[in-house]
């Protein structure tokens, strides 16, 4: 019996893949001889085509809409990228101009070692300027301790740009040659004119802040492009420091003496390392 059973398996299996075989060999003879498909066949491709439209319409849709969704987030994140780096460039050029100017000025300080051989020269650093005293005063990193005494020319850029008026132990403030203050200390000026002689002169700030060269008795005697240096008198000041150019000349509102422009030699706009001088005693 059992072996009976497994011959009607066996006998079960070959029919069946009889079977298969004829309906294919059947479907593609039948294939072959019809222009057309049947219709059972044509409908299945049809509701398979319908169903797969059907299906890829709101796939697509979702692809397109996840695909634009994330080309606007990496186009953001692009966006806020570039942001950054535009801020970073800009920060970065403005500390390279601010690092090329203090170089600039790093280079007249040591240049004025080797042109005023007869002075002692302390290097410093300014820390503070106030918006309310800008034309006035700046302090700066050096004081007592480091040598520094009331009075001392201070130099920026090759050019006198004030005198220390306070000296503490680490620090020091300077009044600026630019100050409105009309009890300020002036600086005792000169100028070798054309003819040889020499002019003097003190140097006060116009109407409109602009430096001046006044209390000249015939400024007529100076051209353009006339250098005016620190006279010495007075005994606050080196002799021979320089002030700045001559740029114009007129008379004062009294029309009694000569007033001439100046053009500073210093950089007083945005000093960041100044250079303090002091007139060495001859044994």
């Amino acid at each position: 019996m059992k072996k009976f059973l497994q011959n009607k398996k066996l006998l079960s299996t070959f029919i069946v893949i009889i079977v298969i075989f004829t309906v294919l060999g059947g479907s593609v003879s039948l294939r072959n001889k019809r222009n057309a498909p049947l219709l059972v066949q044509s409908l299945g491709n049809d509701i398979v085509a319908l169903g797969t439209r059907i299906v890829d319409v709101p796939v697509g849709l979702l692809s397109g809409g996840l695909n634009s969704a994330h080309d606007i987030l990496n186009a953001q994140d692009e966006n806020n990228h570039l942001k950054r780096q535009i801020t970073n460039l800009g920060q970065t050029k403005v500390r390279n101009a601010s690092l090329e100017k203090e170089n600039r000025q790093l280079k007249a300080a040591l240049n004025l070692k080797d042109t005023l051989s007869g002075y002692t020269l302390i290097n410093a650093s300014v820390i503070s300027r106030a918006p309310d005293t800008w034309s006035d005063l700046l302090t700066i990193n050096k004081g007592s301790s480091s040598g520094i005494k009331k009075n001392m020319a201070v130099m920026c850029g090759g050019g006198v740009i004030g005198r220390i008026v306070e000296a503490d132990a680490a620090s020091s403030k300077v009044e600026l040659i630019t100050t409105t203050d009309e009890s300020a200390n002036r600086f005792s000026v000169q100028a070798d004119a054309a003819n040889g002689e020499t002019v003097h002169g003190i140097i006060t700030v116009t109407a409109n802040n602009q430096l001046a060269f006044t209390q000249v008795v015939d400024g007529r005697k100076l051209k353009a492009g006339t250098k005016v240096y620190t006279s010495g008198m007075g005994g606050n000041s080196p002799k021979g420091l320089l002030i700045g150019t001559v740029t114009q000349k007129t008379r004062d509102s009294f029309g009694l003496s000569d007033q001439i422009r100046i053009k500073p030699a210093g950089d007083i706009s945005d000093p960041s390392v100044v250079t303090v001088i002091e007139r060495q005693v001859a044994n």
